[in-house]
């Protein structure tokens, strides 16, 4: 039998496992993000290639735009209110991208030398009509953000540590807090909004249990069609987003004792980069690391 293709490429890292800190004096019995329970949900057998045994991606243009576009919004903030402008945006865009390079030179890979700048180019202003689009939405001179990338974490009573990463949270003059994600994607179709809001509850859920006051609204601002998608959370269904993350859990815990992975083949798998080790697609994962619980602690500061 012939030894699976591991991908090579850049390993999978969570958000909020790059700022995290180890919870002192208790015993956590696992670690859980909106992105990691989204990938649960999507397929278990995915979780398992990114979170036990880290099997490196190959980069894709259009997350690594979403990155870079992420970082400009972020640091546009610091500047003046006068300066927030589409021409200054667009000017933020190479210097962005440096960083996110240094941050993770594999990402080089992305674009062929041989064409001499063309290809990289040309995705550079694809990430400024990106943000053109932002100020259709927005006008960030009339905003000053409480936070931007805002770590939030919180323990459940079953010793659940629930965590991520914020893209901005606003404030009023009235305590109202407003949590927004930015997504460089398309906004989706009715019947998928609740499934896209799920990331949101989650935060407003961490921030609940954190702060003791509701989120006021949750906002997602979509860059590729400049949609917007609002919802104003209550009590009941954070309660409700509480137990579906807790029976998440449960899910990712009994497969974790029993070794027992599974695919779910859909639509999704034909952006996977792992189907040469799925069994839905012929192939045969690779042994389970030893041991198979880091992702579950939390993880030390970056």
């Amino acid at each position: 039998m012939s030894t699976p293709t591991v991908p090579t490429g850049v390993t999978p890292v969570d958000p909020a496992e790059r700022v995290g800190t180890r919870v002192d004096g208790v015993e956590v019995l696992g670690a859980l993000s909106p992105s990691r329970a989204g990938d649960f949900l999507s397929c278990p057998l995915l979780y398992r290639f990114r979170t036990i045994d880290r099997l490196p991606e190959p980069p894709s243009v259009d997350a690594v735009r979403g990155t870079v576009v992420h970082k400009v919004l972020e640091d546009l903030f610091d500047l003046p209110a006068s300066e927030r402008t589409p021409d200054r945006a667009a000017e933020m865009v190479f210097p962005a991208w440096e960083a996110v390079l240094e941050a993770e030179p594999a990402l080089a890979t992305l674009f062929p030398d041989q064409d001499e700048g063309a290809a990289i180019g040309a995705w550079l202003a694809s990430c400024r009509s990106v943000l053109e689009r932002y100020f259709l939405l927005e006008d960030p001179r009339r905003l000053e953000p409480a936070d931007r990338e805002l770590y939030v974490e919180t323990l459940t009573d079953t010793r659940l540590l629930l965590r991520g990463v914020i893209d901005r949270v606003d404030v009023a003059t009235d305590g109202a807090i407003r949590l927004v994600d930015y997504k460089s994607s398309r906004s989706p179709a009715a019947e998928y909004e609740g499934k896209a809001l799920f990331q949101l509850k989650f935060y407003a859920l961490v921030i609940w249990r954190m702060r003791g006051v509701i989120p006021k609204r949750l906002q997602l601002i979509y860059l590729a069609n400049a949609e917007t998608l609002s919802y104003d959370p209550d009590e009941q269904d954070l309660l409700a987003t509480e137990r579906k993350v807790q029976a998440i859990w449960e899910a990712v815990r009994r497969a974790k004792e029993s070794g027992d992975w599974q695919p779910s083949p859909g639509p999704l798998c034909r952006w996977c980069s792992h189907q040469a080790l799925c069994p839905a697609y012929g192939g045969t994962p690779p042994p389970l690391p030893d041991p198979v619980s880091r992702e579950e602690l939390p993880a030390p500061p970056a």
